[in-house]
């Protein structure tokens, strides 16, 4: 039963037996409320899924196959589209999944909790693909002796786990390279603590102030991006190459003349645009405020009504699939 839970079969959350298996032995009663949660949980997910990842896939697929042919400020381009389209599409993925074990009663762990509003590495990964960062600090790096055996030791351990994460996406060096950016950041994060610390006390940075969590938001996603350059690029020689291209031919100017040339026309790209402003909108108020959904479930009849006609509107309409469109699989069905 538990190997074969359906909903996290393929691609996660990374769920533990015991707090699956005990749930099996309950008993489970037809429950409206929850079923309406979960309902919303997996309109939230094809959201994520079919309006957002798909409709950056096409841009990002297109500038990676023919980036010599493009500026390099279309390949920067392409890159934070694709941080944001696995994003979209694994985390869609897993709402779906947690969505559909809560219609039948069962509740799995969070998978996401707005990652890309870190304002660290280490940050970032406490909130990004949780079932399996917990796994993997759980079964590798504790019982390699995680930070109980003097801070150099604590370092090597958080290498070696990041490098066997990339190794877990698949055996090649661009995954590697992935993992090893990711472990190196946290690494230099901590070591460079003190030194960070010191800067800003000298300064009289005030470090809670909402411009200094912004700066350090956007800088942790341009480290975090550009490591999922090397996870995209079909290669490791493809992704140096990438990135040699880039900076030479970065030509920013050159960019609005073929921004809708990039396999999204002024429509769908302006579309893209719009709906990362609302996931980045809904994530904000979910990180200050908590989950959307009991707020929205708290509003009058024709209110939510509303509310659930327009968000699955959205999704029929906005978007991507039918017979001119290539069926997408998750992301995630390949690891």
């Amino acid at each position: 039963l538990f190997v074969s839970f359906f909903p996290q079969l393929v691609a996660g959350p990374i769920e533990r037996s015991k707090n699956l298996l005990g749930q099996m032995y309950e008993p489970h009663s037809f429950d409206p409320d929850q079923a309406r949660d979960g309902l919303l949980l997996m309109l939230w997910g094809m959201f994520e899924k079919i309006v957002i990842a798909d409709r950056l896939a096409m841009l990002v697929d297109h500038v990676y196959a023919n980036y010599p042919d493009l500026p390099g400020s279309a390949v920067v381009l392409a890159t934070v589209f694709f941080a944001f389209q696995i994003y979209c599409d694994f985390g869609g993925y897993s709402h779906i999944a947690i969505g559909a074990a809560q219609v039948m009663g069962f509740r799995l762990m969070e998978n996401f909790r707005q990652p890309y509003l870190s304002t660290s590495a280490a940050e970032f990964w406490r909130r990004w693909h949780i079932s399996l960062s917990t796994w993997f600090r759980d079964y590798l790096y504790i019982p390699l002796g995680g930070n109980r055996k003097g801070r150099v030791r604590k370092y090597i351990n958080t290498m070696v786990t990041f490098l066997v994460s990339g190794l877990w996406h698949g055996a090649n060096w661009s995954f590697v390279v992935w993992g090893g950016l990711n472990g190196a950041y946290q690494v230099a994060g901590e070591l460079l603590s003190p030194l960070r610390d010191s800067v800003c006390r000298a300064l009289r940075v005030n470090r809670e102030r909402p411009l200094w969590t912004a700066l350090r938001t956007v800088f942790t996603f341009c480290l975090v991006d550009f490591a999922w350059l090397f996870f995209r690029a079909p290669s490791f020689s493809a992704a140096r190459a990438m990135i040699a291209h880039t900076a030479a031919n970065f030509q920013l100017s050159a960019l609005p003349g073929r921004l809708f040339s990039l396999a999204l026309d002024a429509p769908d790209f302006l579309a893209a645009l719009f709906f990362l402003g609302v996931l980045l909108a809904a994530d904000l108020l979910q990180k200050r405020y908590g989950p959307l959904r009991p707020y929205i479930t708290r509003q009058a009849l024709p209110v939510r009504w509303a509310l659930y006609l327009c968000a699955v509107l959205t999704v029929l309409i906005f978007g991507i699939y039918g017979p001119s469109y290539n069926a997408r699989a998750f992301a995630y069905f390949q690891f």
